[in-house]
């Protein structure tokens, strides 16, 4: 939001330094951005003196003229018809930017060498002729910057706005916080219409067929107007603030938009059909083409302002070519209205029109300014364009919203606030930005909002505006009482951090990926119909197919992650991830979320090195990965599992394992499936695990007990036994476990074998028993002793022989 001080001065008088205002207005919430002078462009155009004029030898229309400016100068190419000798005139020096924007440079016209340009008062925008030089006064001083010669001098301001504060889109919104901010009041132009002919209700109608989308519309009627140049000092205005002038019909409703806030429109009372306005909501695909010449198609949501025949209009963001004032124009209608910021603000999304109305209506404008911005602008519309003005107004309502009137507690603004101020206090600060207040006991202000202040619905609104009014600087610093005691973080968290770091010292890199997944994932880690994981949360509005829905799963992710490292030749990946995994249970219930760990591992077990050749990875790298974690966060009662032929989805049947910790299932690790592994454009091996995170961590002990170091040493035996193929070793460190011999420290697997010597249908299980007591040296016949009754029971219990 650009602020003319010139144009702001006729509103409010300005009793402070325009630095320490521009702070100020800053510190109540109306960041000023910049502070500039507009007329800083005249600096490097210079008062000039023509010392001489002579006929350009190539063009009969141009001249050579001598120009002095101080100390200097210059040969200057011009073609206008007053320049003569003696007189003084703008000479504007190469790098000048002028008011149309072109950057002014050095150069040749026609042959002959020009090193400035000679300029008019339009070109300066300095006023509006264009038919010769501008004639400066014999008494200034040649080479004197043109600002500095005629005192040139007008401060902008570029406020940053909140998109809470529409009610400052305006110079007179401006214009009301800095009068509040000095405690003097401003002066807004009261409108002074002429006595109207005839009826305006005898000419035009105005239906409302949409009210949901525009609660308000009002218009007025001027005949008989002449279109041409708006006078230089409107002009003047708009270029203060960036716009550009176009005529005075459409200039004034420009001014009136940033005068008031309220955008207005001017519509060629002839180009409407039947003279009517019809407001209503497009067909779905209806076609419009808007004053950028665009045809946009449009949604049956997007409000229209038509004609007894056609949309003329885009409501609230752009009107249509077919209506626009033109020059021959001269009987006009003037819309304002209130439209709903909701439906302006999505219409205005759709075809990607950010213009100033739509800027201001789909933030809020003042629902009760209506009336006022249009008696404002048919005053200057008769004034300037020498209009008759038609008697009465429409004003077409259906429930506009009405201001809210809000009771504000004094000991709860002091207690938010941190401030010690009293009910009159509070009262005045509000009072000077037009909130009218009225005391409804000891403690409450009964307040009434204003009408332009469409961001304030509630008590904690006028708290911030008392501290807004009162100062930021001026509430003291304080400091939350915070309690002695502390809640121990979660035990979740704790752990998640902890497996982080475990897993980062065996080597592992942790991945993090989007929740959202591919809507064929399900398919294509081969999940079953009736798969929990398959009741996936769908996105209303995806970003793309591959982030369609929530994961139910976290191996999806880490496959594609395999998938873009692979494709960038990092064939290796130690992967991990921690996340929520997402079930539906339904369309109205939020879906059920679990924590997850999972990893993945593929190509070489250890790093390339010239100690040994590439050897890949396989199952039991990625178990005892597991197993180390496992341990290391104190969990010792835990097993792997053949997983059952039903459960192996996205794993291969005999290369999968079940994860029980304490006899619960809590996850599972496996070989990915090649058909998994082709879904994915994956063409080497893969291993996985995933387990609950939540069963996990509950299983992990809140205490750690030390042992002491033991006294007397170990001693070993091994055991061979011939079983079952198909039987899992697992079951037989389980039997030796559950014969609870006290003396048994540990068991170790270290050898299986199958093929000759042994049976088709059998293997060789070797296992490694670690015997120790606490009290003694344990002697051999002891030992011995119980390694053959654990024997003698395992050969009983699986069936097993004993090697030759």
């Amino acid at each position: 939001m650009k602020v003319s001080l010139s144009w702001l001065k006729t509103y409010v008088d300005l009793t402070m330094d325009v630095e320490k205002l521009a702070h100020t207005l800053t510190m109540v919430g109306l960041e000023v951005d910049a502070v500039y002078d507009r007329y800083q462009y005249l600096k490097t155009v210079l008062v000039g003196r023509i010392t001489a004029v002579a006929p350009h030898p190539q063009a009969d229309k141009l001249k050579l003229c001598r120009v002095e400016a101080g100390d200097q100068s210059f040969g200057v190419v011009c073609g206008a018809p007053n320049a003569k000798v003696g007189m003084l005139s703008p000479l504007a020096l190469p790098g000048t930017e002028l008011i149309d924007g072109t950057i002014l440079s050095a150069g040749t016209i026609r042959g002959e060498k020009s090193d400035g340009m000679l300029c008019s008062e339009i070109e300066l925008g300095l006023g509006k002729d264009a038919s010769g030089l501008m004639v400066l006064d014999d008494s200034l001083k040649p080479g004197t910057p043109l600002n500095q010669a005629l005192a040139l001098s007008d401060t902008v301001w570029e406020i940053d706005l909140t998109p809470n504060r529409p009610d400052c889109l305006s110079i007179i919104g401006i214009a009301r916080e800095i009068a509040g901010i000095q405690g003097t009041s401003i002066k807004r132009p009261v409108p002074e219409l002429p006595a109207g002919q005839d009826d305006i209700g005898t000419y035009t109608s105005v239906v409302i067929d949409a009210p949901e989308h525009c609660p308000r519309y009002a218009a007025r009627l001027v005949l008989d107007i002449q279109v041409g140049p708006s006078p230089f000092w409107l002009q003047d205005r708009l270029l203060s603030v960036g716009l550009r002038p176009i005529n005075n019909l459409v200039d004034i409703t420009n001014f009136v938009m940033m005068e008031t806030g309220q955008p207005l429109h001017a519509f060629d009372f002839d180009q409407l059909a039947e003279n009517r306005i019809i407001v209503r909501t497009a067909n779905e695909g209806e076609k419009f083409t808007t004053l950028d010449e665009k045809e946009r198609r449009l949604s049956a949501d997007t409000l229209m302002i038509c004609d007894g025949e056609k949309p003329v209009g885009i409501g609230g963001v752009m009107g249509g070519m077919n209506s626009e004032i033109k020059a021959d124009t001269t009987r006009v209608l003037i819309e304002g209205a209130y439209f709903n910021p909701v439906s302006i603000r999505k219409t205005a999304k759709k075809l990607g029109l950010n213009t100033d109305a739509a800027h201001r209506f789909e933030r809020g404008v003042d629902p009760q300014g209506t009336l006022y911005a249009i008696d404002r602008a048919a005053e200057l519309m008769v004034q300037m364009g020498k209009g008759k003005l038609i008697g009465g107004i429409i004003d077409e309502q259906h429930n506009p919203p009405r201001p809210p009137v809000i009771d504000l507690s004094v000991s709860a603004t002091n207690r938010t606030l941190g401030t010690d101020l009293g009910l009159k206090e509070i009262a005045g600060l509000l009072a000077g930005i037009e909130f009218n207040t009225a005391a409804k006991d000891d403690d409450t202000l009964k307040v009434e909002v204003p009408s332009f202040r469409v961001d304030v619905s509630r008590p904690q609104d006028l708290m911030e505006e008392v501290a807004r009014r009162w100062g930021y600087d001026n509430i003291p610093t304080t400091f939350a009482a915070l309690p002695a005691n502390t809640t121990p973080a979660s035990k979740l968290l704790v752990q998640r951090q902890r497996i982080r770091d475990l897993l980062a010292g065996l080597g592992f890199s942790e991945a993090v990926n989007y929740s959202f997944i591919h809507k064929d994932a399900c398919d294509r880690l081969g999940f079953k119909e009736n798969d929990p994981r398959r009741k996936v949360v769908e996105i209303l509005n995806p970003l793309s197919e591959d982030q369609a829905v929530l994961r139910s799963c976290l191996i999806p992710g880490l496959l594609e992650t395999m998938h873009r490292n692979i494709s960038q030749q990092s064939k290796t990946l130690k992967l991990f991830e921690i996340g929520k995994t997402f079930v539906g249970d339904g369309r109205d219930t939020l879906p059920r979320e679990t924590d997850m760990l999972a990893g993945l591992w593929t190509g070489d077990r250890f790093a390339p090195g010239w100690f040994g050749k590439p050897m890949p990875c396989d199952f039991y790298d990625l178990k005892g990965i597991l197993e180390c974690l496992l341990e290391s966060l104190q969990i010792s009662d835990f097993r792997f599992t053949r997983l059952p032929a039903d459960q192996c989805t996205y794993t291969i049947k005999g290369a999968s394992a079940e994860i029980h910790i304490d006899g619960h299932p809590v996850g599972l690790i496996g070989q990915v499936h090649p058909k998994v592994l082709n879904a994915h454009n994956l063409k080497q091996a893969a291993f996985v695990f995933e387990i609950d995170l939540s069963h996990l961590v509950d299983r992990v002990p809140d205490a750690v007990y030390a042992q002491p170091l033991p006294r007397f040493p170990a001693t070993s035996r091994d055991a061979t036994l011939i079983v079952d193929r198909e039987l899992e070793a697992e079951n037989i460190l389980a039997a030796i476990r559950q014969l609870d011999q006290p003396l048994v420290e540990d068991i170790q697997l270290f050898d299986v074998f199958h093929g000759k010597p042994v049976p088709a249908n059998r293997k060789s299980v070797s296992f490694r028993i670690i015997y120790r007591s606490d009290e003694k040296t344990l002697e051999d016949d002891t030992i011995n002793r119980i390694h053959k009754d654990i024997t003698d029971n395992l050969v009983a219990t699986f069936k097993a022989d004993l090697p030759a």
